[in-house]
């Protein structure tokens, strides 16, 4: 087997690594588990630094449709994640009453002294 040929199948080998973290994360952000959301986020941080010397001329068809897979799946991903972030906020603002509370340009209310 030539060099490329085993780099080529470390990049699928990794890539398909990626799609299983990826599918983990989802299943965490469903059930709101909150290690194992920590855990793939270290995991997908470790596979892009070993995707991150990759030379662009080694990236076959094959790969591409992994690499395609894995950027449509991050992407569900990352909207679910802002889904819960925006239920929380909501949540928040529910719990205080004022939906201004967390806003940049919110005005710090004192209270008064009796």
């Amino acid at each position: 087997m030539t060099t490329h040929a085993v780099r080529t199948t470390d990049i699928r080998d990794t890539l398909r690594q990626m799609l299983a973290v990826l599918q983990q994360e989802r299943h965490a952000l469903a059930g709101l588990d909150l290690d194992m959301i920590m855990g793939c986020a270290s995991n997908k941080a470790d596979l892009c630094g070993t995707l991150a010397d990759v030379e662009p001329a080694l990236v076959d068809e094959e790969c591409r449709g992994l690499l395609d897979a894995a950027r449509r799946l991050n992407e569900a991903n990352r909207k679910v994640r802002n889904l819960i972030a925006a239920n929380v906020s909501s949540r928040l603002d529910a719990l205080t009453g004022n939906a201004q509370l967390y806003k940049a340009n919110a005005q710090v209310h004192r209270l008064r002294t009796a």
